[in-house]
This record gives structure tokens, sequence and C-alpha cells, in this order.
């Protein structure tokens, strides 16, 4: 299935953001923040479909950033979900190369960028 932006939908993307404080490899990152848009577009499939909708008619953009601590982690999400934003925190089983219980990182949207960026927009790329 492809997803073509038609008309002006206004950008929209979803956030990652990542904690800089554990030892993860490339793979198991990008494993972690691939649960985290899961859930978040799960999310807001139901919550926001207007958004959810938009993001996907636009390409679904992602942006991975950084924290760097899990206290950091939990007030982004405290600060994005008071401003109605869809969240997703992700807990890691203990699987393969951390340990179980490890909160590793926080989806935040689809919605639209100018309102993420309030949010997130002062941290690093990862």
């Amino acid at each position: 299935m492809i997803f073509r932006a038609s008309g002006d939908c206004g950008e929209r993307k979803l956030v990652i953001l990542m904690r800089n404080d554990i030892k993860m490899s490339k793979g198991k990152m990008a494993a972690q923040a691939g649960h985290a848009a899961v859930v978040c577009a799960l999310a807001s499939q139901k919550k926001d479909k207007k958004n959810f909708d938009a993001w996907m008619a636009a390409g679904q953009s992602k942006v991975v950033l950084k924290v760097d601590s899990e206290r950091e982690l939990f007030e982004f999400k405290a600060i994005a979900e008071a401003q109605s934003l869809t969240t997703s925190i992700i807990c890691d089983a203990g699987r393969t190369e951390i340990a179980p219980g490890t909160y590793t990182c926080l989806g935040i949207g689809p919605a639209p960028a100018a309102l993420i960026d309030k949010v997130t927009g002062e941290l690093k790329m990862m």
C-alpha cells in the first residue's frame, strides 16, 4: 500500500524520545523506536483519527530525539499528555540487551508538527 500526500493536510509527525543513558545497540534502538511508533500510531488511529489520517497521507514522518534519563522521559510524557498529545512509553521485556522493566523510549503523536515542537523542540537528534 502506498500513501501519498493529497492536498494541504498540514505537516504532521510522530516523535520518539530515546534514552541516551542506556547502552543499546543500533538495532535495539531501532526496535524500540519501532515499538513506540506502532503503539502511538494505533492509539492515534482510535483517539485522534483526523491527525492519524493526515499523517498517513503525508508519508508518516518520524523523528528520533534523545533524552538523558528515565526521569526526563516521564517529564516529557506528562507535558505531552497535558497538551492532549497521544503518547506511548515503551518498557523493555529484557530478553536481549537490557534489564527487564527498563523504560527505553517515548512516542509522541502523530500530531501537527507545531504542537509537538512546543514540547520537544529543544531536544537534539539521536
